[in-house]
């Protein structure tokens, strides 16, 4: 990856939909370079267009950050299970008090609950949870790495 392949991307971080002859005219580039360097960043598992929604606007009222101590030698097996569940939106292993942290979203306290005892205390190799509820979301946010928005007609590399 270089600098116009991070600015491409720079630019899909604030807007999945912009038009790659508004990035090529950004980027001072043709938008045949836009359209052949985006087809290789995705193509190569580099870069992903999705769309983020607000979880509250689809139901999905009761959200929190569980962390997740595993059987010593488990944690990939772990994971594995409990990346298929459609409530986990995030998964992943870290240093520190627990193996994992799980991102979850469910529709109501009630479905919450049910995914916590009925499944994910059920996976095989799961020791011990503990739940943090979010209470209020302050950011949501996909933006990383070269994510400031580039300057207009910013040098080609």
């Amino acid at each position: 990856m270089d600098r116009i392949d991070r600015a491409i991307i720079a630019c899909l971080q604030y807007d999945g939909r912009m038009p790659y002859t508004q990035i090529a005219a950004e980027l001072n580039i043709s938008e045949g370079t836009v359209r052949r360097r985006v087809k290789q960043l995705t193509d190569d598992g580099v870069l992903q267009v999705v769309a983020v929604v607000e979880p509250k606007v689809l139901g999905w009222n009761a959200a929190g950050m569980i962390g997740v101590t595993v059987q010593a030698g488990q944690i990939d097996d772990v994971a594995r299970q409990i990346a298929q569940f459609p409530e986990v939106s995030y998964l992943f292993m870290a240093s520190g008090e627990f193996d994992l942290l799980v991102e979850v979203f469910c529709r109501d306290q009630e479905h919450f609950v049910s995914f916590l005892n009925q499944r994910l205390q059920q996976v095989h190799g799961v020791e011990r949870t503990q739940t943090f509820m979010i209470l209020k979301m302050y950011k949501l946010s996909y933006r990383w790495g070269e994510a400031e928005p580039p300057t207009a007609h910013a040098p080609a590399a």
